[in-house]
């Protein structure tokens, strides 16, 4: 599993990414907003360990962005800020957990173990909904507003990959691993011809897009 260490003091990066290593998790450490978001946009985490204090903006703020965005994966607060207040706000803004510094290592390896158990073992939704769409991934049905609709494999797959991830911006990176499972040469129109098929099966004449483009960063479910 991947992790993304986004921590501005270096030792205490090394320290934590270090500790995450030697339980055999893959782990990427950076040290400013900027570079957490281009680590993201680049490739897919399952957990992020986030300082709240970074040398370029609030680690708050970009947690914020994250949710909105729509990144669901489990989120680990460390921070010197142990006020009851910080804590709240931590939380109510999407994180997962929270661990004031200074902090016991086995206390943080304890904790991004049990947030990324609680992430694999909960039930998958067998069927995915999505504004008349519907799709069953025990039968492999596709339906538009209760009509079925003929899907190739990678149209199938994509289609998975954009219901179970409805209003968050998924990159081209992403987007050919969990579907091709390579990282492809993202300069051919591979994604975007697959892209175009979903939408010309899913939109309705003169509705709203189904899939929006985020120019220079991939595609959204609208």
């Amino acid at each position: 599993m991947k992790i993304l260490v986004v921590e501005d003091e270096r030792k205490v990066g090394k320290f934590v990414e270090n500790a995450l290593g030697e339980q055999a998790y893959t782990v990427k450490h950076v040290t400013t907003c900027a570079a957490a978001r281009d680590a993201l946009a680049e490739a897919p985490y399952d957990a992020v360990v986030l300082d709240l204090g970074l040398p370029d903006g609030d680690g708050l703020e970009l947690l914020r962005e994250w949710r909105q965005a729509g990144f669901n994966e489990p989120v680990l607060i460390l921070s010197a800020r142990d006020a009851v207040e910080d804590r709240i706000r931590g939380l109510n803004l999407g994180a997962d957990d929270y661990l004031p510094k200074p902090f016991s290592v086995d206390e943080l390896v304890a904790r991004v173990r049990s947030l990324l158990r609680r992430q694999t073992t909960g039930q998958r939704a067998t069927v995915l909904e999505h504004r008349g769409v519907r799709l069953d991934l025990l039968s492999r049905v596709a339906e538009r507003d209760g009509r079925p609709v003929e899907l190739t494999t990678r149209e199938f797959a994509l289609l998975e990959l954009f219901l179970q991830n409805p209003r968050r911006v998924l990159t081209r990176t992403l987007i050919a691993e969990k579907v091709w499972d390579a990282s492809y040469d993202l300069e051919t129109n591979l994604i975007d011809v697959y892209v175009r098929r979903l939408r010309q099966k899913f939109e309705r004449p003169g509705g709203a897009p189904f899939i929006k483009t985020i120019r220079g960063t991939g595609y959204q479910l609208a």
